[in-house]
């Protein structure tokens, strides 16, 4: 049975290569059906109404020649999958690593890609969270301006390749997180509002018109969406992006909703799927139960900690990150979660967030040194590789990996990848090329940064530019840094306190002037020196230094001797 939602259609035709167009029927509420079976491969799209333009599928699985022409059917039951032993993870404990599929390699492949799992199985790392793979137009881009959810961008190999990689995934103990987009549709290729109300016009977010979500339909729409990922690719959790861009006037949130579904999914499938969110609302109510009237949310991103600790290892005070200046900020978010939980932000030029109930498992915090967007979306998409000494990026290593939250890492960053990270495109469309180009440096310019330095989005060499160069890892500093990520996460695996999921079992004290931290976990302390000069605290009666950044650290008596820009962990 072939069926499509298009309410605003009076009229709907099936296309097929070499067959004459055959007229779907009405059945009431928008959708349009007509008895006729597909198979594998056969390639199909819509006509709409009197046009000749034909449209692909809005829940097309697959798009051999791009998001413009005619969708494919994909039996997703032909896969022969080998992860019956897989019984899943579960967040809490676990150390996530982001990657996006076009960079991650010289082919920028799926397939490719899993030529490079063994490394991150080496590194110790638990969720590999990929960046989206969904249809969008053009060859490469970040994945944010997809416009065919049920899609796998064919590129990068499309579904098949994409269910072999999670498979592949499994059989090394790897959990996939696939990163998906829901709260509004890119550019080109959006032919969801001829269809149907998919979107409300009147009403935009941050990249486009909102998600409709009042219409039964398009919930459905995105509710299946991210069932199929977990269910028919395997998949063992979600990031959800930007959800505060996800205005819902319903009784029940889209989130609640799908979080509810999602669970129940889970219980059919004897495994843990994991729902993360990207929110910018600072509101715990995401990741609280939903007995006691939160959304259910296994866990949420916070910046905060990111910023507090890129200002501490950098300096850098611009923009958003000036409310983050003093050590206190990263006391702060160590101990409480949230910086901004009610207080006043000065780039956003009112009072921000919400407290978190220090009940809530501190595991439900993503938090970073570097992700994409921290990078991508800086000017000349640098990395902190690419300004920090050595022993920055040792401190951002220890205070990345053995935070009190669920540590995650973007690809690279575990050996100084020197390459950069920068924001890239490729419209076909040239006057859209040039509108984006524009807008970015007009964006950048508005926030006082060099309009200079940043790059052309639709330059082929910007999106080169940003690919991993495997060769350079095991090499110098390269080296040197990848040894203590390997190092920081299997001392988090060993170490019970660093896995603690309590508000309680975590302390933190600064000193502003000499510009030491200490951070201590359960029996555990993690102390910092972001100074030029030697530093010494007090630390008691003999502790064992379990991992030290700088050889010439040195016990003394009670106090310890910490070099300049290092960190030592004692226990």
């Amino acid at each position: 049975m072939i069926e499509v939602w298009a309410p605003r259609a009076e009229r709907v035709r099936l296309r097929r290569p070499t067959i004459v167009d055959i007229e779907l029927t009405a059945r009431g509420d928008g959708w349009w059906e007509h008895p006729v079976e597909l198979d594998h491969g056969d390639e199909y799209g819509f006509v709409l109404g009197d046009s000749d333009d034909v449209r692909p599928d809005p829940r097309s699985r697959r798009q051999p020649r791009g998001v413009h022409e005619l969708s494919a059917v994909f039996d997703v039951t032909a896969y022969e999958w080998q992860d019956a032993a897989w019984t899943g993870r579960q967040l809490a404990g676990g150390v996530i690593y982001e990657l996006h599929i076009g960079t991650f390699t010289p082919e920028g492949t799926l397939d490719a890609a899993i030529g490079r799992l063994d490394h991150l199985v080496d590194l110790g790392i638990d969720f590999v969270e990929v960046l989206p793979v969904n249809g969008f137009n053009g060859v490469h881009n970040w994945g944010y301006d997809g416009v065919l959810w049920y899609t796998v961008h064919e590129a990068y190999g499309g579904p098949a390749a994409y269910q072999r990689f999670v498979d592949a995934c499994h059989a090394r103990g790897l959990a996939v997180i696939q990163d998906v987009v829901h709260n509004h549709l890119g550019p080109s290729g959006n032919y969801l509002p001829e269809f149907g109300p998919y979107l409300r016009d009147a009403e935009r977010n941050t990249w486009g018109s909102s998600v409709d979500l009042d219409r039964p339909e398009v919930r459905g729409y995105i509710i299946d969406n991210a069932l199929m990922w977990l269910r028919d690719h395997h998949v063992d959790g979600l990031r959800l992006d930007a959800v505060h861009a996800l205005k819902d006037n319903s009784s029940l949130h889209i989130l609640q909703e799908l979080a509810r579904e999602v669970d129940a999914l889970s219980a059919h499938l004897g495994r843990p799927l994991t729902l993360i969110a990207e929110s910018d609302m600072n509101d715990a109510a995401l990741i609280s139960a939903r007995e006691a009237d939160g959304y259910g949310l296994a866990a949420q991103w916070s910046d905060d900690y990111h910023h507090a600790l890129h200002v501490a290892v950098t300096g850098e005070t611009d923009g958003y990150y000036a409310d983050f200046e003093p050590l206190a900020a990263l006391v702060k978010v160590c101990t409480q979660g949230f910086f901004h939980d009610g207080t006043w932000s000065s780039f956003r030029g009112r009072t921000h967030g919400h407290p978190i109930d220090p009940r809530i498992p501190t595991s439900r915090l993503v938090t970073f040194g570097q992700d994409h967007d921290q990078i991508g979306n800086r000017a000349a998409g640098d990395r902190l590789s690419q300004s920090l000494d050595d022993g920055g990026l040792a401190i951002a290593a220890v205070l990345t990996v053995l935070t009190p939250f669920t540590p995650m890492l973007f690809m690279g960053e575990e050996w100084a990848a020197s390459t950069p990270w920068q924001f890239f495109t490729s419209h076909p469309e040239p006057e859209l090329g040039r509108a984006t180009a524009e807008g970015r440096i007009a964006e950048f310019e508005a926030m006082g940064w060099d309009e200079s330095v940043v790059p052309d989005p639709q330059d082929p060499q910007t999106f080169l530019r940003s690919k991993l160069v495997w060769d350079e890892r095991d090499t110098g500093r390269h080296a040197r840094l990848l040894a203590l990520y390997r190092a920081l996460i299997a001392l988090r695996s060993e170490v019970a306190a660093l896995t603690d999921p309590s508000f309680a079992s975590v302390q933190a004290s600064a000193d502003e002037d000499e510009r030491w931290f200490r951070l201590r976990r359960g029996a555990v302390e993690i102390l910092v020196n972001f100074s030029h000069e030697t530093r010494t605290l007090e630390v008691g009666d003999s502790p064992d230094v379990l991992l030290s950044t700088d050889a010439a650290t040195a016990l003394i008596g009670e106090a310890i001797s910490l070099p300049p820009r290092s960190a030592v962990v004692i226990g």
